[in-house]
């Protein structure tokens, strides 16, 4: 798989959007996906220029999440930020990664993302519950690189 449009069909993005949104309703976190082909950076730098190209630092509570996929080079990463990683122990991420890991390994990589949305919801919501007022301040929408 080394297009990103190939990657995942309109159903499958429309389910991957739904369970951001399911993810986000008991938590004030902000969760978005990015895909893009590859990149000839680190994968945790460019993942973090996404980050930040997508004004995901600029949430109130400094709780975005970042899941970044480059198909061709079969890399991901999940980032998160200051605000999370403040309050979080250091290997928090990585129950996340391993369940999408899990359904990546099977080529499922649509299951991998609803999969490492909804644990990530769920461990955010631990930190940053969900409360009376908050709003949903980034797009749910998958973007592409």
């Amino acid at each position: 798989m080394s297009k990103v449009e190939d990657f995942l069909n309109k159903e499958e993005e429309q389910e991957i959007v739904e369970a951001i949104r399911l993810a986000e309703r008991n938590t004030s976190g902000e969760i978005r996906v990015h895909i893009e082909k590859t990149t000839s950076m680190d994968v945790y730098d460019r993942a973090m220029e996404v980050f930040h190209e997508l004004k995901m630092d600029a949430t109130e509570l400094q709780n975005g999440v970042l899941i970044y996929l480059a198909v061709k080079d079969r890399n991901f990463v999940i980032c998160g930020d200051k605000g999370i990683n403040d309050v979080v122990p250091d290997d928090f991420w990585n129950c996340t990664r391993d369940v999408m890991v899990a359904e990546f390994k099977k080529g499922d990589f649509k299951q991998g993302l609803i999969n490492g949305i909804t644990r990530a919801g769920e461990q955010l919501q631990h930190y940053f519950p969900w409360r009376e007022g908050d709003t949903d301040e980034l797009s749910n929408e998958i973007s592409r690189g």
